[in-house]
């Protein structure tokens, strides 16, 4: 085995490796009465708010109140919110400095009663032992704990995130006080969400989630952070593959500098690999330039390879399925939003959601 086989190898052997702690969130018992809120910040979600608010009627554990805090939408969001007998508010105009996100959650937390804080995203979908879990996990682990949704799509478009989702949890530790937080889903007691500042020590951020998660650890507080599998779905951007452009691109960008790069090594050392299988098929096949063995076999052995990992790790994250099998397209669009999130640092800023944000 030549030097350039033996390289792959450890590249393929290192991506099993990079997701193997992937942890679900643990079951565990509530203790005593919690009270709990369960805060919902939402700008334009009529589409999505309707089957998380029906979620959240079948769960396990009762939330003591459930408040969307409606930021300036322009559609029926703050209406279904109302009809579904929750609480709805809307937040003063948004304050120079501020992103939508932090701004809504941080007035959200100031209306809201309960002692444990829960932050759910509009598009995410809990099962019904969800809340109970993640609060249980809270009140056992203390601090920050979050879950990163199993992605669900349901057209086409959608299965080319695949290496989105992957990579970005590839490339952080997981688990208990691994001092990643995800956004979608977090749960906090609200001492310790006061003791960091809440959302207004972040309150320009918008990747709030990572910054939480650093003034928790510099308080001292453990930052957890599990999968969601079988526990909590979503389906992100459902609104189109423009918006899905634009959304990995935002987050690409406003993420690049907190990712820990002894993490980041080895996923650019295992997606360097993949990339390589993804041009070295074709490229043995039509004639392309290439380096190592022209040969079809072995370049065929090796596509297979990745493409048979992809489909049993991506299992885990979201169901994505065929697209596997044909990774050379999501190779493209990753290197493609690359590209663009790369423009959007260089310009400064990106807009979503018709507000513009920094990048730097």
């Amino acid at each position: 085995m030549d030097l350039l086989a033996i390289s792959l190898l450890v590249r393929w052997l290192l991506g099993w490796a990079l997701c193997l702690r992937m942890p679900r969130l643990p079951a565990s018992r509530v203790q005593g009465q919690p009270t709990v809120s369960v805060l919902i910040p939402a700008r334009n979600e009529e589409h999505t708010l309707p089957k998380l608010l029906a979620a959240l009627r079948l769960q396990s554990l009762s939330a003591q109140e459930v408040i969307v805090i409606d930021d300036h939408s322009d559609d029926r969001t703050g209406a279904i919110a109302a009809a579904a007998g929750v609480t709805v508010m809307r937040p003063p105009p948004l304050a120079e400095g501020w992103c939508g996100k932090t701004w809504a959650l941080h007035h959200g937390v100031r209306a809201s009663r309960g002692d444990t804080l829960l932050f759910l995203d509009a598009d995410t979908e809990p099962h019904p032992e969800f809340l109970q879990r993640l609060v249980a996990s809270q009140q056992e682990l203390g601090g920050l704990v979050s879950v990163q949704p199993f992605h669900r799509t349901e057209k086409p478009y959608e299965l080319l995130s695949v290496l989105f989702n992957l990579v970005g949890l590839m490339a952080v530790p997981m688990g208990r006080g691994c001092g990643v937080a995800f956004g979608p889903a977090m749960a906090t007691s609200r001492s310790d969400y006061d003791r960091i500042g809440g959302h207004a020590a972040v309150a320009g951020k918008v990747v709030e989630d990572w910054f939480l998660g650093h003034l928790y650890e510099q308080a001292g507080l453990p930052v957890s952070a599990y999968i969601g599998q079988g526990l909590l779905d979503y389906r992100m951007y459902p609104g189109g593959f423009q918006d899905m452009v634009v959304g990995f691109a935002k987050n690409f960008a406003t993420a690049a500098g907190e990712v820990r790069w002894l993490w980041m090594l080895g996923v650019i050392l295992w997606i360097s690999g993949l990339f390589w299988s993804a041009w070295c098929l074709p490229a043995s096949l039509l004639g392309w330039p290439m380096v190592g063995d022209t040969a079809v076999l072995p370049n065929l052995l090796l596509y297979v390879a990745f493409a048979l990992q992809l489909l049993v790790v991506t299992r885990r994250i979201g169901d994505f399925g065929w697209i596997c099998l044909i990774f050379p397209i999501p190779v493209l669009f990753f290197l493609g939003v690359f590209v663009l999130a790369i423009l959007n640092l260089e310009r400064g800023t990106i807009e979503w959601k018709g507000r513009r944000f920094p990048t730097r």
